[in-house]
C-alpha cells in the first residue's frame, strides 16, 4: 500500500452507527493484524471512548482526529487510507465534504446514507472527477439498500441461469422484521421532510423512480408504486407501503442502468410489507398505510415535525439497546416474473436489528470488500451501487460473516 497506512477508516466512529461498526470490525480483524484500520471523528475524548469499550487493546487502535467540514483535514485523512467508511449524518448537514474530497483524492468510499436526494448532488456534483481519480463512491450500504440491491441482483442471476432471460418484473415483500429505529436515522428522515416541505420541486424529483440513473438509460417503463393497502395474489396477502422503498427501488433502477440494464429494458420493480390474509390482514394494511401516511404528514408541516422531534422520536445518539439488536430479524421475500410468464422466488433473510445490528455487519464487510475484493482494473472510479460495485463477492461475504441469507425457494 504505497504511502496508505491503513485498510481502511471508520469516519464518525462515534455516532451510533459507527460505535455498533468498530465493534464489529473488532471482533472481524482485530487490532494489529493483517488488517490494517482506523478510527475518525471530531472528538479526542469520545474517540478514546470507543477505543476503551473494546477492551485493553482497545487502546491499540489508531484514531485520527478530524472535523466533517475540515477539507483539509480530510485531505489528509485521505491520503492515509485506501478506503473511507462513513456513518456521519444526516449526510446532507455532514457528509458532503468527505464525499468531494474522497472524488478529488481517488480514495474509495462507502456509507449507510438513505437521501436519495443527497446522493442525487453527490453524483450531479462529483461523478466526473471520481471517473478520472479512480474513487470508488458506494452509497447505500446498510439496510438500505444493500438487501434490495443484491436480493434482486441475486434473484436475476438465478433467473437467467434457470431460464435464460431476466425477470421482467420483480416484487419485494416484507414478509417480517423486527428492529427500532437511532435518532441518527430518523434525523436524516426528518431532514427529508423539511425539505420536501419548504421545495414543492423536490417533492416531484423523489416521486420519480428514475432520480439517480444514469440518464443515458432508457426507455423508463412507467413504475409499479404501492401507495395504499392491496391484496397481492403473487404474495397472497394483502400489503402496505414500505417506508425504505423511497430509497431502495431508487438504488435497484441505478443498478440496472449502470448495468446497461441488465435486467431488461423494460424492467418493473416495487416493493411492500406484508400484512397477512383475511380481514385482520386487511385491517392492518390500512392501519399501516394510515400510520405512514400521517407521520409524512406531520414531518412535511414545521410545527408537528417540532413536536415529534421534541417529545416522540429519538435523539441522535440513541438506538436500540443491544438486546433488542441481538433479538432482531429479517424475512424478505422476492417475486420475479419472466415476459414469457415463468415465477421464481427468493428468500433473503438476515439476523439482528435490520437497522443496526445488521446494518453494521453489512457496512463493515462492504468497506472490506472495496479494499480487497475489487482491484482497480475490475471496478473504475465513479458512483456505484452495492450490486454493480461487488455483487456476487459481497453476497459470498454477507452469507459466511454477517448472518445474512440467499435461497431459492
Amino acid at each position: 500500500m504505497p504511502q496508505k497506512i491503513h485498510h481502511f477508516v471508520v469516519f464518525g466512529a462515534t455516532s451510533f452507527v459507527g460505535q455498533l461498526l468498530t465493534r464489529y470490525l473488532y471482533q472481524r480483524h482485530g487490532i494489529g493484524g493483517e488488517v490494517k484500520w482506523a478510527i475518525a471523528g471530531r472528538s479526542t475524548a469520545k474517540l478514546d471512548q470507543v477505543r476503551q469499550s473494546l477492551g485493553p487493546d482497545g487502546r491499540s487502535l489508531p484514531m485520527i482526529v478530524c472535523d466533517a467540514a475540515d477539507e483539509t483535514a480530510l485531505r489528509e485523512l485521505c491520503g492515509t487510507t485506501r478506503v473511507v467508511v462513513s456513518t456521519v449524518g444526516p449526510y446532507a448537514f455532514y457528509g458532503s465534504p468527505l464525499v468531494k474530497v474522497c472524488a478529488e483524492t481517488g480514495t474509495d468510499y462507502c456509507d449507510l446514507t438513505g437521501e436519495v436526494q443527497w446522493i442525487r448532488r453527490m453524483i450531479t456534483a462529483h461523478e466526473a472527477t471520481a471517473q478520472k481519480s479512480g474513487a470508488r463512491i458506494v452509497h447505500c450500504c446498510g439496510f438500505d439498500s444493500i438487501p434490495s440491491d443484491l436480493g434482486v441482483h441475486f434473484l436475476q442471476a438465478q433467473a437467467l441461469a434457470k431460464f435464460g432471460v431476466p425477470a421482467q418484473r420483480v416484487k419485494l415483500r416484507i414478509k417480517a422484521f423486527r428492529g427500532g429505529f437511532s435518532g441518527g436515522t430518523v434525523a436524516s428522515l426528518m431532514n427529508v421532510l423539511k425539505e420536501v416541505g419548504e421545495d414543492p420541486g423536490l417533492r416531484k424529483e423523489l416521486g420519480d423512480p428514475y432520480s439517480i440513473t444514469p440518464p443515458s438509460a432508457a426507455p423508463r417503463p412507467r413504475q409499479p408504486d404501492v401507495n395504499l393497502a392491496e391484496y397481492d395474489e403473487d404474495a397472497r396477502s394483502w400489503i402496505a407501503p414500505f417506508v425504505m422503498a423511497a430509497i431502495n427501488t431508487r438504488i435497484v433502477h441505478r443498478s440496472n442502468g449502470l448495468s446497461g440494464q441488465a435486467y431488461g429494458a423494460d424492467f418493473r420493480y416495487d416493493e411492500a410489507m406484508m400484512t397477512g390474509s383475511g380481514l385482520k390482514g386487511r385491517a392492518t394494511a390500512w392501519g399501516v398505510t394510515a400510520g405512514l401516511g400521517g407521520f409524512v404528514l406531520a414531518g412535511a408541516l414545521k410545527p408537528t415535525r417540532a413536536l415529534l422531534e421534541r417529545y416522540v422520536l429519538p435523539k441522535p445518539g440513541e438506538g436500540p439497546t443491544p438486546e433488542a439488536q441481538e433479538k432482531g430479524f429479517y424475512d424478505l421475500r422476492f417475486i420475479g416474473k419472466t415476459a414469457a410468464g415463468d415465477v421464481l422466488r427468493c428468500k433473503l433473510t438476515g439476523d439482528r436489528d435490520p437497522g443496526y445490528g445488521s446494518t453494521a455487519k453489512m457496512l463493515g464487510e462492504a468497506v472490506a470488500c472495496l479494499a480487497f475484493d475489487m482491484p482497480r482494473e475490475a471496478l473504475k472510479g465513479g458512483f456505484w451501487t452495492p450490486a454493480t460495485a461487488m455483487g456476487d463477492r459481497l453476497i459470498e461475504r454477507l452469507k459466511a460473516h454477517a448472518g445474512l441469507t440467499f435461497e431459492v425457494l
